[in-house]
């Protein structure tokens, strides 16, 4: 009975990958460069978390920061904010990940 559930689990999770992968496609690039940039941004300001770095120096660190583009600092400031008031203990590649696949989720259903 267990293995059933583990080969329904493993069926439901390819077939869902390939759903993913075939919706991903249709985002713009633009979408994606955005997803992937907020990822790192968090994964980092998760790093910072778990090293006992303060929400403040923090904050000093992304406005001293050069940006590329005017919208990104707001962004850092806003991601970097909701990971410290998050409780989570995650690894910074777990919270990448996570925020990746959120993001393009979020980005796929404006459309």
């Amino acid at each position: 009975m267990e293995m059933r559930k583990v080969l329904i689990t493993l069926v439901s999770f390819s077939v869902f990958s390939g759903v993913a992968g075939v919706q991903a496609k249709e985002l713009q690039s633009n979408d994606r460069f955005m997803c992937s940039w907020g990822a790192g941004t968090a994964a980092r300001a998760q790093e910072l978390k778990l090293s006992g770095v303060s929400l403040y120096a923090a904050r000093q660190k992304i406005r001293a920061y050069s940006f590329n583009k005017p919208w990104m600092r707001m962004m850092a400031m806003g991601i970097t904010e909701q990971t410290y008031d998050s409780p989570s203990r995650y690894k910074p590649a777990a919270v990448r990940e996570s925020f990746y696949e959120e993001c393009l989720r979020y980005k796929l259903a404006r459309k």
